[in-house]
């Protein structure tokens, strides 16, 4: 898995709903139902049902530290 093939994945799913799995380490994690709303070359922006935004980078799916679910 490569940078190029996880951005395009993500590119695919703009506007769509997911779940992502952030791992917390020590047996800790956060779950977020969130919507993709931006993509940039080395992040992506989601949004949460109360307008929050976050950011998450492709390198964080291909080092495993987050794990989306596409819905």
């Amino acid at each position: 898995m490569n940078l190029s093939i996880v951005k395009d994945n993500i590119e695919k799913h703009i506007g769509s709903n997911i779940l992502i799995k952030c791992n917390l380490g020590r047996n800790k994690y956060e779950n977020y139902n969130v919507k993709i709303i931006k993509v940039y070359n080395n992040v992506f922006l989601v949004e949460d049902k109360n307008k929050d935004v976050k950011s998450f980078s492709y390198n964080d799916i291909i080092m495993k530290t987050i794990k989306i679910d596409f819905l």
